[in-house]
């Protein structure tokens, strides 16, 4: 294998292994299944197109994110004359509640989060959700660590005000389901 053949397959290798944390970042900043698996497959093309411009040896994760990230902001700026659903109210009105108390909650927390202010909610979902250090995230966001660390408290705040959550003792079961779980491991 020629050496340029295997720089093809090292890239494509850690493109791929990205992908999940990619396909997730971009669920949560567009807020739809469909629409994010179109925003990963256009920054893979664009990465991939790009691939010349990479350093080898550099952050290959946060520099597919920057992709991302940019073309997220892309589409969002052509796309002015569509409707927008930013309260989700169209969405909450065709959606089906789902039957399980942790459903329920996740949705409460994705309402929570799309309040927050885009880029608070940008910071906790690179730090919080994709894993990344401070200062990959500053990075990717073309900003100071110090700004990342403000965002993602100001975000935790925030969203612990939204959902009114006072401690630690408000995550799991509630205080119907609780006895039942327990029982079961008991047994």
């Amino acid at each position: 294998m020629t050496e340029a053949n295997q720089v093809d397959a090292n890239f494509k290798r850690d493109l791929l292994a990205v992908l999940p944390n990619l396909r997730a970042f971009a669920v949560s900043l567009s807020g739809n299944s469909d629409r994010a698996d179109d925003l990963v497959q256009d920054a893979i093309l664009k990465a991939w197109a790009a691939q010349a411009s990479f350093q080898p040896g550099s952050n290959l994760k946060a520099w597919i994110f920057t992709i991302l990230r940019n073309e997220f902001y892309s589409q969002m700026r052509k796309k002015n004359r569509e409707v927008q659903d930013t309260e989700g109210y169209f969405t909450q009105n065709l959606a089906v509640h789902p039957g399980q108390y942790g459903s329920l909650d996740l949705q409460d927390f994705s309402h929570a989060l799309n309040q927050l202010p885009e880029n608070q909610r940008e910071a906790i979902l690179l730090v919080g959700a994709s894993g990344f250090a401070y200062e990959e995230a500053a990075e990717i966001c073309g900003c100071r660590v110090g700004t990342i660390k403000s965002r993602v408290s100001r975000a935790r705040t925030q969203l612990q005000e939204i959902l009114a959550v006072e401690g630690e003792g408000e995550f799991g079961p509630d205080a119907l389901s609780a006895p039942a779980t327990m029982r079961s491991f008991a047994t």
